[in-house]
């Protein structure tokens, strides 16, 4: 069995993405708009991380200041849940409310 996970980007002149949008038919979702896309894969052979950072012109600051506070949180449960090292996952949970604070989304 495959299952595919799909990403189109719409680009303007200076290649600068003017709309983003992903399907997972598998999971229900068919052709979705989002103003960013934040994707990581391990490269096994160089033991690094590759990534794909896109969002749009028309992304609010304050979205992304969310969107990164809601990543680092995700991180935080996706460590402890691979690891079952729950001090460290809290760790990085905190540090996700302190970006929280410092970036002004929750005071």
């Amino acid at each position: 069995m495959q299952s595919e996970i799909k990403i189109y980007v719409e680009l303007d002149e200076n290649k600068v993405p003017e709309k983003l949008q992903w399907e997972a038919r598998d999971g229900g979702v068919e052709l979705e708009n989002s103003p960013a896309i934040f994707l990581s894969v391990w490269d096994d052979k160089a033991k690094e991380v590759l990534k794909i950072d896109l969002w749009t012109k028309e992304m609010p600051l304050e979205d992304m200041k969310k969107f990164y506070h809601q990543i680092l949180h995700s991180m935080a449960n996706t460590y402890e849940r691979a690891t079952q090292e729950e001090d460290v996952a809290k760790e990085i949970a905190m540090f996700a409310e302190l970006f929280a604070q410092k970036s002004g989304i929750k005071m």
